[in-house]
């Protein structure tokens, strides 16, 4: 699995301790870990947590990332902002329950955390705890066991009614602020990564145009 670590700009002076713990957690499962910033407070990129939206969207249709895990402050508005666009489906995950039940219950493909609120003693054994509870079982697989099917079920038509309810990526992309969206693919890794593993052409070919 290809993950894609994105830090805004408020905690982004956390983002080493976030991905050498998230590294430590799903490297050893056989994962890939590919840091897309903010790497420092200070970064010439700044992201606020609306582009972090626009890059976990742009990341996860054009499958160069299966999994998006973010946040910011509260985690709050990063998992609005990546729940804002089609192909995204973000659970906001405070504890190593959340992030089991969202996988097993809701089985999306981002996760936005608090990396400040609650953030005191022990949040680095909490953090390492969330991201080893996202990889302890196959995604979907229910919770409790019993309702598994109808939350399948459920799982599904939500994707259907995401497909009708939002627009295609690639429109989005050209009709939003075009300022607001180069900022949020301006990361000093955003090329070497994403065009290493992005799949969709339709998403390169927009993306390659908006860069210029």
């Amino acid at each position: 699995m290809k993950i894609a670590l994105i830090n805004e700009n408020s905690q982004a002076a956390k983002n080493a301790l976030i991905c050498d713990t998230l590294k430590k957690v799903v490297e050893p499962l056989g994962h890939e870990v590919f840091n897309y910033g903010m790497y420092a407070a200070d970064d010439e990129a700044q992201l606020t947590y609306v582009q972090v939206g626009i890059l976990a969207a742009v990341l996860l249709n054009s499958k160069a990332a299966d999994l998006v895990i973010t946040g910011c402050g509260t985690g709050e508005g990063a998992m609005l902002a990546c729940n804002a666009f089609p192909g995204v489906l973000c659970g906001h995950v405070v504890d190593p329950t959340d992030a089991y039940q969202f996988t097993q219950v809701n089985n999306g493909n981002a996760v936005a955390l608090p990396f400040a609120k609650g953030w005191g003693w022990g949040c680095e054994l909490n953090l390492q705890y969330v991201f080893e509870k996202l990889f302890v079982a196959e995604w979907g697989g229910g919770y409790p066991k019993e309702r598994a099917v109808p939350e399948q079920r459920n799982k599904k038509i939500l994707d259907e009614v995401k497909k009708v309810t939002h627009n295609d990526l690639c429109d989005i992309l050209e009709n939003l602020d075009r300022d607001l969206v180069l900022g949020a693919l301006a990361g000093k890794e955003f090329k070497n990564y994403f065009f290493a593993n992005a799949k969709d052409e339709k998403i390169i070919a927009t993306v390659r145009k908006i860069l210029g």
